[in-house]
């Protein structure tokens, strides 16, 4: 296991409160474009300039798997790894609350979202010898989850989970998210050992691909803890980057230092 420590730098823009980015409207996408019937089941694409062939991000929101939480957010981060070249595919999936959400259909979506790359990339000049995952919070739980899947149509390259629920049972146990657990699942990990262990990236282990945590170790939201467990159990599979005096959302937010750091890992990661 490696881990690296931050210290708490200078913020991008002093005075913001961390949570401003769930409301600041989010830049314009180049096309949308559907990959199942539903409403929600649609993803954001977003094309760097020049003749390609792209290096792909996968961009899955946060929210707890909830519907009053979108896309819109995560189209910051979108945006500002397309101006590094990057194109960038922003995924929106049933949650709860709305037909299909929850469990399987809201972790279905996720890898569904991911194979429809397979048939857009011709036509939109993607490398899918270079796809990254990038996951906020329950974001990267589906990430997480999507990248241990057998048999994919797209295989992925690496995962970074910022902030990202990568234990069920440790959810369900300490009551997290208003008990959100037991709503995504429909029942508690007694009760049906067989679904969480399947839902549960910690359960997964070991995966084929590189796995970054980062994580904020002020997160009150997703406990630090959550992801020093996982990357421990996972051993040399994963690294833990620490972000020391972070909380929840300042990773996701493009005019603060703590999102330079993730740009940068996610360049990194993609060659």
């Amino acid at each position: 296991m490696m881990t690296a420590v931050l210290g708490m730098a200078a913020l991008a823009a002093m005075g913001q409160n961390a949570r401003d980015i769930l409301t600041l409207p989010a830049p314009a996408y180049d096309e949308r474009i559907a990959y199942g019937p539903d409403a929600n089941q649609f993803a954001d694409l977003r094309l760097p300039q020049g003749a390609g062939l792209h290096p792909v991000v996968v961009v899955i929101h946060g929210g707890y798997w909830r519907a009053a939480y979108g896309l819109e957010y995560a189209g910051h981060m979108s945006a500002a790894l397309t101006r590094r070249g990057f194109a960038t595919w922003n995924i929106e999936y049933r949650r709860i609350g709305q037909p299909g959400g929850g469990y399987p259909g809201t972790l279905e979506d996720a890898g569904r979202a991911v194979d429809q790359l397979r048939q857009i990339a011709a036509a939109k000049k993607l490398d899918l010898g270079r796809v990254t995952l990038l996951g906020h919070s329950a974001g990267g739980h589906l990430a997480l989850w999507v990248a241990g899947r057998e048999r994919p149509a797209v295989r992925v390259g690496a995962v970074v989970s910022l902030a990202g629920v990568s234990d069920l049972g440790m959810l369900y146990e300490r009551k997290l998210g208003n008990g959100v657990a037991l709503e995504l699942m429909g029942c508690a990990p007694a009760d049906c050992a067989g679904k969480y262990r399947d839902a549960s990236p910690v359960e997964r282990l070991p995966l084929s691909v590189r796995v970054t945590m980062v994580h904020g170790d002020k997160d009150d939201i997703v406990p630090f803890a959550m992801s020093e467990a996982f990357v421990r159990k996972a051993g040399s599979g994963a690294r833990l980057l620490r972000l020391e005096g972070a909380g929840h959302f300042e990773m996701v937010d493009p005019r603060r230092a703590e999102w330079k750091t993730v740009e940068e890992l996610i360049t990194k990661s993609a060659h």
